[in-house]
């Protein structure tokens, strides 16, 4: 998956204003401790850090 879809699927799901928020501020541990910033800083797979996402947010099916 490219960064930008992933950061496209990012903004659809939270919004515009909350993406780039929850991305750098909730830690998950799935993600090592890391928060989305910070696992993609250290070579996470975007396709992997959105895998994590989908699955501690509950992101509904249709939108994985």
């Amino acid at each position: 998956m490219r960064l930008t879809v992933f950061w496209e699927r990012m903004t659809d799901h939270f919004g515009p204003g909350y993406a780039d928020t929850f991305a750098r501020d909730h830690v998950m541990t799935q993600l090592g401790g890391r928060t989305v910033h910070e696992a993609l800083d250290a070579g996470w797979d975007a396709k992997d850090v959105w895998r994590v996402v989908c699955t501690v947010m509950n992101v509904p099916q249709e939108r994985r």
